[in-house]
């Protein structure tokens, strides 16, 4: 059936695997550093009493059956080693059956982590990586032809992805609308990058451009990745660029790069192998390969109702899943922008009594905004979620986020997995007696300030956010 192939996007097909796979590398291998002190049996909310408390049909996961540290370990362990298959191209000459069990473990592996991760799993690209991954398993391998309608659903994904945060963003803050969210959003993003600051500082025209830029990009572009060629490459092209900006400017986790890679699938072998001169092997049509995207391609239609629904809807929600295994989603980003940045800073003493305390010292993250001389690091595509969890944080009273008073504890006992996902332990010899929290208003320095301080923050206080706790003794 000549009419479901496409022998023109041999490239894309590769690019977009070998994408796919280091992005799963990259998630796999935060699970590995992260997830046991975070969601561990003795971590911050602990996955066992997750399992006891949600059904499996609400959140399947193979850590159902049982879960350990160890099993995690070895979970993590073993998508890190398929992912790294994927990505050096060793399946490539594989039977269709084993090169799509490959990427189905991925797959498995993935949603089973996502699926207990609660609060710090909760974000777009953790969907956006699943919905992609699940889209692989049926590209198929580099002898088998392209399929046409993976080529289609791949950007159907992209358009959703781009669109839906076009129109959240329309539908939402005002400042969109107005041209003005850039005068605030490289200062209050989530995690600032080391070029923020930079952007930041940039006139407020060009800041009105960008905002121009994206909407252009997001609400006009996309329709064009169903055009003919050149066109869908150009769309492509365009998108591949708004991206790399966003890069550019913050810390996103791997939401931009995946966007980019699945971006890719609008470009044709014409456009691609100017840069990527790689010999095509000899492909063959594969019957059962057929019949699994085809059925998958049904299946896409089908469950895209209520995404397309969601994004018709003046209701319209952002990055959410209609169905457990998250098979086809809704996206959208910075529906509103924070005008103001808030940063809840956690101090430590050694005094038993904290209103007699002569000094509290401070426990400093790995990329969010605490010591002010500091200047923001860049840590995407890699995912810091403690950080990113006390950017959110910041918004609320903390009953609002049932990690951070255990979060506390675990500084109190001098709990060594979590300290490891700190910069610096103010307290290297013994735990503090004492542990508060409390909340700053930071800006950008102005260009003077910086020149005479070399400080890249300026905070002022604010107020408590946690009163003084200590453990019992």
């Amino acid at each position: 059936m000549t009419w479901l192939e496409a022998p023109d996007y041999w490239l894309a097909r590769l690019i977009v695997e070998r994408g796919i796979g280091a992005l799963y590398f990259v998630g796999f291998l935060v699970a590995w550093r992260q997830f046991t002190p975070l969601l561990g049996e003795r971590g911050l909310l602990p996955v066992p009493e997750f399992i006891a408390y949600v059904p499996f049909r609400a959140s399947p996961s193979l850590f159902y059956a049982a879960y350990s540290d160890r099993l995690l370990r070895v979970c993590a362990g073993a998508g890190l080693v398929l992912s790294a298959v994927v990505v050096l191209g060793i399946p490539d000459p594989w039977p269709l059956p084993v090169e799509m069990a490959v990427w189905l473990a991925l797959w498995v592996l993935y949603l089973s982590i996502v699926n207990v991760g609660q609060t710090f799993y909760s974000f777009g690209w953790e969907t956006l990586l699943l919905e992609a991954g699940f889209l692989a398993v049926f590209l198929g391998p580099a002898w088998t032809v392209t399929p046409l309608p993976l080529v289609y659903l791949l950007r159907w994904l992209v358009f959703r992805l781009e669109f839906g945060a076009g129109l959240i963003k329309m539908r939402g803050d005002r400042c969109w609308r107005d041209l003005t969210c850039l005068y605030y959003h490289h200062e209050t993003q989530p995690m600032p990058n080391p070029l923020s600051w930079y952007f930041h500082r940039l006139p407020a025209a060009l800041h009105r451009i960008e905002v121009l830029g994206n909407h252009f990009a997001q609400l006009v572009v996309p329709w064009f990745l169903f055009a003919p060629q050149p066109v869908a490459t150009i769309a492509g092209l365009i998108i591949v660029a708004t991206q790399s900006w966003l890069v550019l400017s913050g810390n996103f986790a791997w939401l931009n790069v995946i966007t980019i890679v699945l971006a890719f699938a609008a470009f044709d072998d014409a456009a691609l192998a100017r840069v990527l001169p790689i010999a095509r092997p000899a492909v063959e049509t594969s019957i059962p390969h057929e019949v699994a995207f085809a059925a998958l391609t049904v299946l896409v239609l089908v469950l895209s109702y209520r995404p397309a629904r969601n994004l018709l809807s003046s209701g319209q929600l952002m990055n959410s899943s209609f169905d457990p295994l998250h098979l086809v989603n809704t996206y959208g980003a910075f529906g509103s922008v924070t005008k103001k940045r808030y940063e809840v800073i956690v101090e430590g003493t050694a005094d038993p009594d904290p209103t007699a305390a002569s000094e509290w010292r401070e426990y400093a993250f790995k990329a969010k905004p605490g010591d002010v001389r500091r200047r923001p690091p860049q840590y995407a595509p890699y995912h810091l979620r403690l950080d990113w969890l006390m950017w959110f944080a910041a918004f609320s009273s903390p009953r609002y986020h049932e990690w951070f008073m255990p979060f506390l504890a675990k500084l109190l006992e001098g709990d060594a997995a979590i300290l490891a996902l700190l910069a610096r332990n103010p307290f290297p010899d013994a735990p503090p007696r004492v542990v508060r929290a409390r909340l700053w208003l930071y800006r950008f320095t102005t260009s003077a300030e910086r020149r005479a301080t070399g400080a890249w923050w300026h905070r002022d206080f604010v107020r408590e956010y946690a009163p003084a706790v200590s453990l019992r003794r």
